[in-house]
């Protein structure tokens, strides 16, 4: 199986020979979770950092009357907590979204990085970088756009970074997740996201059966969603 990281960095940059030897050996163990259940808690102080192998994961903090949002969508390739090799204290939770593997990497082993590999050093922050980018356009979205581009918007994304790291098939991907999930993370109603995904469907732009994801039209979805793809900086490129 592919090394999703380094599927996912060397969209953006060529990477040695010795910095994916590197990269391959940098986990000292993996972990696997089930569905619903959290990696990363508010209030911990990690020691390691995962990087997600198989399945997906979410960020989210907790509101007033357990209302939940969800704040970043992570796919294989990323690391969900790399920040918190400097963070230190974690300031929200992470959770799996289905059942998923996790590459564990020790704080230890990326200061160690850090110290003797700069180039490497720059493409993992720059995954950072793009987490924060995510971030930004995802304000913008549920701010400025309707529930239908908010919705189109995600599946474009999502689409975009599984492609990245091989996880579709043309047009088609997996993603596992529930109504009430897309509305934690979209800031809808279970509701609103079933009547905006039935409209998706009606316009003839998408179908989405069970967990299976299929695009029919990505130019007119694009439109819908307004979505531009410069935010996930996927130039190939010294950096």
């Amino acid at each position: 199986m592919s090394n999703p990281l380094i599927l996912k960095l060397g969209r953006r940059d060529t990477l040695s020979a010795e910095e994916m030897r590197v990269l391959e050996g940098a986990p000292a163990r993996t972990i696997a979770y089930r569905a619903d259940e959290d990696m990363v808690r508010e209030g911990d102080r990690p020691i390691e950092s995962k990087l997600l192998l198989k399945g997906f994961a979410a960020r989210y903090k907790i509101l007033g009357r357990g209302k939940r949002q969800i704040t970043h969508i992570h796919v294989p390739g990323d690391f969900v907590d790399l920040h918190s090799f400097t963070l230190k204290l974690m300031d929200h939770d992470i959770v799996a979204l289905s059942d998923a593997v996790v590459a564990a990497v020790p704080h230890e082993t990326l200061r160690r990085i850090t110290d003797e590999h700069p180039h490497l050093t720059r493409l993992l922050w720059l995954n950072t970088v793009i987490d924060g980018a995510i971030h930004r356009q995802t304000i913008v979205v549920i701010g400025r756009q309707d529930a239908r581009g908010r919705l189109a918007h995600l599946v474009c994304e999502l689409f975009v970074r599984l492609e990245i790291v091989g996880e579709t098939e043309g047009y088609r991907f997996e993603l596992p997740l529930t109504q009430p999930e897309i509305g934690d993370v979209l800031g809808l109603s279970t509701v609103h996201v079933n009547r905006t995904l039935q409209e998706l469907r009606s316009d003839g732009l998408l179908t989405w059966e069970r967990t299976t994801v299929d695009i029919l039209n990505w130019e007119r979805l694009r439109r819908v969603a307004e979505f531009n793809p410069d935010y996930l900086n996927l130039v190939h490129e010294p950096r």
